[in-house]
């Protein structure tokens, strides 16, 4: 047999919050915030692999040239050359291991929003 309705005429379900009681349109503008924090990310990501091979490139220019100079006559300029192609390799570094990790985080708060909205789970690839 059924269960009796509440005295007060009320559905017991409508009660209980629901993950989908929010509007789907939020939701939808939700996913697009994330997914332009992503697009940034990815940025970032091409910026570092830029900076990164920035100092490979000044290698091979220098290796490409070294038979037109000595290289104990100029080693107070190759030292500075040098310095600054490590700097470079550690930004790049930086900027493509902090893009992603906020690109493994942006996938997760997606997959979160997936889960708990089913109604426009389908949707989100």
């Amino acid at each position: 047999m059924a269960a009796d309705p509440p005295a007060d005429g009320r559905d017991a379900a409508a009660d209980e919050p629901r993950a989908d009681s929010c509007p789907p349109g939020i939701i939808i503008n939700e996913v697009q915030l994330i997914l332009a924090e992503k697009r940034t990310s990815l940025a970032s990501l091409r910026t570092g692999i830029a900076v990164f091979a920035i100092p490979l490139s000044i290698l091979g220019v220098l290796v490409a040239t070294s038979r037109y100079y000595e290289i104990l006559d100029v080693l107070h300029l190759f030292i500075v050359v040098m310095v600054i192609n490590a700097l470079l390799l550690a930004l790049g570094a930086y900027l493509i291991v902090r893009a992603i990790v906020k690109l493994r985080r942006e996938d997760r708060m997606i997959d979160e929003i997936k889960r708990k909205h089913s109604v426009i789970a389908e949707f989100i690839d």
